[in-house]
């Protein structure tokens, strides 16, 4: 019976040194956290979706050159933004895009079509022509911006600013006149005119751009460095572009 006694004092003894021992070993560990802040998949990622609508005037136009009328662009681009690991207010963005411009003339017929060595743009105020009468261009375009943002994580409530440039290849132009009338205004067919050429056009194009908004609207301004015209054709005229942008996605 004694030796019973003298084998469980044994085993209880040795389990309370076993438990003082994981005692000490708890006072002295130390325990990390560490705390990760979490950042938002959209900082520097917003505004995909570009789509602008804008006022045109050619710089440089001589005064034989009459337009009328709200000359407007129209440009749509979907962008990928990428940004700064140091600087969340700053991004690049870039992506393929869509832009056209329709220039309205005053009683004007432009010879995009014709077999000559320049453009001509006659005065056809004293005899048959076109009410409505302008010149377009569409533009295959991929823009290139640095981005700001005030208010990266929450892109609604932030002011923004963008600069940059954007490079085009031409896709098409066109001439387009909507019903004919006399010298004296007078309607004599209703029937729309359409010639198309890219003849005598830069069919490239490089641009100077800007955007200064809050939130989902912006104003932009564009300005086209290289000259609507090849060189010696024609009147040497850039598109100067303001008007408003729609961002979003």
């Amino acid at each position: 019976m004694l030796q019973l006694t003298n084998y469980m004092r044994r085993i209880v003894l040795t389990v309370l040194a076993f438990c003082a021992v994981q005692l000490v070993f708890a006072q002295d560990t130390t325990v990390v956290r560490k705390t990760v802040t979490p950042v938002s998949p959209n900082v520097g990622g917003n505004d995909h979706l570009l789509l602008q609508l804008g006022y045109t005037q050619w710089q440089g136009k001589p005064d034989s050159i009459k337009t009328k009328g709200l000359s407007r662009t129209f440009n749509m681009y979907f962008m990928f933004a990428f940004p700064f690991k140091t600087n969340p207010h700053l991004s690049v963005a870039l992506g393929p895009g869509f832009a056209t411009d329709h220039m309205f003339f005053d009683k004007m017929d432009i010879g995009i079509t014709r077999n000559t060595a320049t453009v001509h743009f006659d005065d056809v105020s004293d005899t048959t022509h076109f009410k409505k009468y302008k010149l377009s261009t569409a533009f295959l375009e991929a823009p290139v911006e640095l981005r700001y943002s005030s208010n990266p994580l929450d892109d609604k409530r932030s002011v923004k600013v963008a600069l940059g440039v954007k490079v085009g290849t031409m896709l098409a132009a066109w001439t387009k006149g909507k019903t004919e009338v006399n010298s004296n205004g007078n309607t004599l067919r209703s029937y729309t005119d359409k010639e198309k050429s890219k003849h005598f056009f830069n069919t490239n194009r490089l641009s100077v751009m800007g955007r200064l908004g809050y939130g989902k609207f912006s104003l932009f301004t564009s300005y086209a460095i290289t000259p609507v015209f090849k060189e010696g054709v024609a009147p040497t005229v850039r598109p100067l572009t303001i008007g408003l942008t729609l961002s979003g996605l």
